[in-house]
């Protein structure tokens, strides 16, 4: 298996937008519209376009995910916190702790400020490290990590000549999977369907290179993220609640002041 071998897998432009389309036979690919997919009028500079990843798009490549990254410093520190019961526990307990220590109100209403302060300048830190860490691994040389391993591939997603979305297909032998990752698609762009066409593409690269399942793991906070892949079929099947994000160090205070949730899922496109 091969991104460029056979071509008729790496070329298709668009993947259908019918849900039941992946699993069983693939139908005829077509030209995603940024509004309706099937609606045959959509003017052409509506239309997207998935193709290959070129040396050229490194850049936007680049940006888009580190945008799309840097995006978490935010909702991990505040919105994450309301999926974590026992760090708002913990935070309450200090604020209490230190009314009694003080006695001084003033001091006790600041207390939740410099907690969020304090999850913000870490979630900084260690998201920092983790982009670090990413853009000298793989998003170094998407060509090599990529393009040219057997059963790898990466796509971009082109609107009005520009690339606004990014995803990748990792494959493992081991376990007959493909795993989707580093997918993103710029924020001017989003609410276009043009995550929903990646996903597609990916699925259809492994039914075609004939894996098993394909699988992903997300540190997403928002719950859209989450409903989109479970409209792409695919089903949680594992959740941590503390995840270490790869190239991080997880010192005593980032520990304290830094939690994400990672959750995994599954497609499962036949039985082995």
């Amino acid at each position: 298996m091969h991104c460029s071998s056979p071509k008729m897998v790496c070329e298709t432009k668009i993947v259908a937008d019918e849900h039941d389309a992946i699993p069983g036979s693939i139908k005829e690919p077509m030209m995603w519209s940024a509004g309706e997919a099937k609606d045959s009028s959509a003017s052409r500079r509506d239309a997207v376009l998935i193709r290959e990843f070129e040396r050229g798009d490194q850049e936007e490549v680049r940006r888009i995910f580190y945008e799309g990254i840097m995006e978490r410093i935010p909702n991990t520190a505040f919105r994450g916190l309301a999926q974590q019961p026992r760090t708002q526990f913990f935070y309450a307990f200090l604020t209490v702790m230190c009314f009694y220590v003080t006695k001084s109100l003033a001091l006790t209403c600041c207390a939740p400020l410099a907690l969020m302060g304090a999850r913000y300048y870490y979630s900084g830190k260690v998201i920092h490290s983790y982009l670090d860490h990413a853009l000298h691994t793989d998003m170094a040389d998407i060509e090599a990590y990529y393009m040219k391993p057997a059963g790898s591939c990466f796509w971009v997603a082109v609107l009005d000549g520009r690339v606004v979305g990014i995803v990748a297909a990792q494959g493992h032998e081991d376990d007959n999977a493909v795993e989707l990752r580093r997918m993103s698609v710029d924020s001017r762009y989003r609410g276009k369907g043009i995550a929903k066409a990646l996903g597609r593409r990916v699925l259809e690269f492994a039914v075609r290179n004939n894996y098993a399942a394909v699988v992903l793991g997300t540190t997403a906070v928002k719950m859209a993220a989450h409903k989109l892949y479970e409209s792409l079929g695919f089903r949680r099947t594992g959740r941590n609640e503390d995840y270490r994000l790869p190239g991080t160090s997880r010192s005593a205070p980032e520990r304290l002041f830094f939690q994400i949730r990672y959750s995994r899922y599954r497609l499962q496109l036949r039985e082995e």
